[in-house]
């Protein structure tokens, strides 16, 4: 089987839902898994739901209906009739999620994130669906909550692999076009759990890894894997060949193409990964394989903004050493706060972190009690793989580096 991602970008409209309708004709969909995105940017609104049932419950009905109206607007002008049976689908999607919202007793937010942000991923397939059945593309809707088994790990779920595996091969057969979401999956007690924001990627991989697939093409908004995202470099060129080697280091590092989580398990199998176009079906896009390197060999460059550096330094000059080194991590972790840089010297720890969790506060109050503590917000954390020192010139251009740490193939530079 083939598996192809469709992020939210590629369905973000009634045109965009056509255009897949269009790369399918294009490449045939025989023996073909879908998994498709929330539509647009869902998913951000969705979290604004959440944001208003726990902060701003006033607000909240109006972010719900904001959604109802977008999804309306795109049936509307994907179905002539608006009797269609997908209209009643759709509206009992949302009237599921103001029930959950009406009778949710859980204080917990990163529960209630994941059943609410879900929707987006239920309702943005349900439409997807049903337009290619009613444009003769017969498909099966499958819901992925019933295929991958999580633990209960909310909002970063880890995967039961026997679990899953078994799951897939009872609902998965060959010959036929399936559809299902990205980012979901469900844990024991069949509570939504999600994989982490951007995971519709990794739910490619999983599947391709459990159905052993021939392939996994991810379509996007650009030409493949570039060695900049253009939104914030310019000259940005297409990487026509990339080791799965060098794609997990790029993804490490924060390359948005790709989600971090997805290379391990095709490199397992050595499945390969394609990331095309889906305005250009017929471009050459990406090959992620096996091999070494990347082609062309071309400085590969990366920004995570809105980071947060921390330096600590001991309270008596005292050395840092490995129980203290030991005891930071604990509490990273204990906070989630995921680290992307480390660098420490006899008497300071500088820490770069990434504090999605809206934990740091938290963090920091420990800290402070056992260390001197510098923390500095909204810093952006450049990475280079592959560096020359024209690539290094180029960032640095007048930016105040608070941080530069350099290894034989990549050079990162906090900045502010």
């Amino acid at each position: 089987m083939r598996i192809f991602k469709f992020g939210g970008a590629s369905v973000k409209d009634a045109d965009g839902v056509k255009n897949l309708v269009a790369v399918l004709k294009e490449t045939g969909h025989k023996d073909t898994l879908l998994v498709v995105s929330a539509m647009g940017k869902t998913t951000n609104a969705m979290e604004l739901v959440v944001k208003n049932y726990f902060h701003h419950k006033d607000d909240l009905q109006t972010a719900v209906h904001d959604r109802i109206e977008y999804h309306n607007e795109i049936l509307l002008e994907l179905f002539e009739n608006d009797q269609h049976p997908v209209f009643a689908q759709v509206k009992t999607l949302f009237d599921e999620l103001q029930g959950f919202l009406a009778w949710n007793k859980s204080p917990k937010y990163s529960f209630v994130y994941d059943q609410v942000v879900s929707y987006g991923e239920l309702i943005s397939t349900t439409i997807v669906s049903a337009y290619l059945n009613e444009v003769g593309i017969k498909n099966t809707w499958i819901d992925v909550r019933s295929c991958i088994k999580t633990d209960s790990n909310y909002r970063d779920a880890n995967v039961d692999w026997d679990s899953t595996k078994s799951k897939i091969a009872q609902q998965v057969k060959k010959g036929t076009l399936y559809i299902t979401q990205g980012f979901l999956g469900s844990d024991e007690n069949n509570f939504t759990t999600t994989l982490g924001r951007e995971g519709s990627d990794y739910t490619a991989a999983i599947f391709a890894f459990c159905l052993s697939a021939d392939s996994v093409t991810i379509w996007k908004d650009v030409p493949g894997v570039l060695n900049a995202d253009p939104r914030h470099f310019e000259n940005a060129r297409l990487l026509e060949k990339v080791s799965y080697r060098e794609a997990i280091e790029l993804a490490f590092y924060g390359a948005s193409v790709i989600h971090p989580k997805t290379l391990q398990p095709l490199q397992r199998k050595e499945i390969p990964l394609y990331v095309k176009s889906f305005t250009d079906p017929k471009g050459q896009g990406t090959a992620v394989s096996k091999g070494t390197g990347i082609a062309p060999d071309l400085p590969c460059f990366i920004v995570k903004k809105g980071q947060v550096l921390i330096r600590l330094s001991s309270l008596d000059f005292s050395f840092i050493v490995e129980n203290n080194i030991s005891e930071i991590f604990k509490l990273l972790h204990e906070y989630r706060l995921k680290v992307d840089l480390i660098q420490n010297s006899a008497i300071s720890f500088s820490v770069c972190v990434d504090n999605k969790f809206n934990h740091l506060e938290d963090l920091l109050t420990i800290l402070r009690s056992k260390f001197r503590v510098n923390c500095i917000e909204g810093v952006s954390l450049y990475t280079i793989r592959h560096f020359d020192e024209a690539a290094i010139s180029s960032l640095q251009n007048g930016r105040k580096v608070l941080l530069e740490q350099r290894t034989q193939e990549t050079v990162q530079l906090v900045v502010s």
